[in-house]
């Protein structure tokens, strides 16, 4: 399970991985639709994660048929969680003490994330963790997100690494699939989904936490 190769980088996923920010989105979610009398299960809303705003409202507009129903739907979303975001989401364990390690033996680092940069700023900066960053990649500085390879290619070119020597961090499948895909090696920390046989058939490393990826990245740095 440890890796066989010293990372030229680490490339890391921002939302569900390094911010605990899934749990307030999901019950902002339920909310914003249960206002509407709308009965839209957990499971749709989980289907969301890891993919760009972009998408996630093209896949609404189809359930949901009805653009001012969309509207207003997603205008409850953003009343709700921003108030979420202005207090400063929680971050996850371990995320601190991994990055002081990188820092250390001077990994660089980028956040890779299929959130709209301004919003990943705001997260970031909320959450002091910008800091720590080399980089911070977002949805819309590439025309196709996650699970489309661009946006590591995009973080390996502003970083001047090769893909191959990248190392990524995603709590999601869709992010798992783009980090194969542009030919990295993904170490997935799963939040709410929890993957199935599919997913664990990509062969991909699966742990538990980021203190158990940190255990997988530290003797590769030796």
């Amino acid at each position: 399970m440890t890796l066989d190769f010293t990372p030229a980088a680490v490339l890391f996923d921002m939302d569900g991985l390094m911010i605990e920010s899934e749990r307030a989105l999901l019950q902002c979610w339920r909310e914003a639709s249960q206002e509407l009398g709308l009965q839209l299960e957990d499971a749709l809303w989980l289907s969301f994660v890891g993919l760009s705003d972009r998408a996630c409202h093209a896949l609404l507009l189809e359930r949901l048929g009805d653009e001012a129903l969309l509207k207003s739907l997603l205008h409850g979303l953003q009343v709700r969680y921003d108030a979420h975001v202005e207090a400063g989401l929680p971050v996850k364990v371990g995320v601190l003490e991994l990055l002081a390690l990188l820092e250390e033996r001077g990994i660089p680092r980028a956040v890779v994330t299929s959130t709209r940069r301004e919003r990943a700023l705001q997260k970031l900066t909320t959450t002091g963790l910008l800091p720590h960053f080399d980089d911070v990649i977002a949805g819309n500085e590439v025309q196709h997100t996650k699970p489309a390879p661009d946006i590591y290619l995009l973080a390996a070119q502003r970083l001047g690494v090769p893909p191959s020597e990248c190392v990524v961090l995603e709590d999601s499948v869709p992010g798992v699939r783009a980090a194969l895909a542009a030919g990295m090696t993904p170490i997935q920390v799963p939040d709410l989904v929890v993957p199935d046989d599919a997913v664990r058939a990509l062969g991909h490393r699966i742990v538990d936490s980021l203190v158990h990826a940190r255990a997988l990245i530290e003797p590769a740095l030796r």
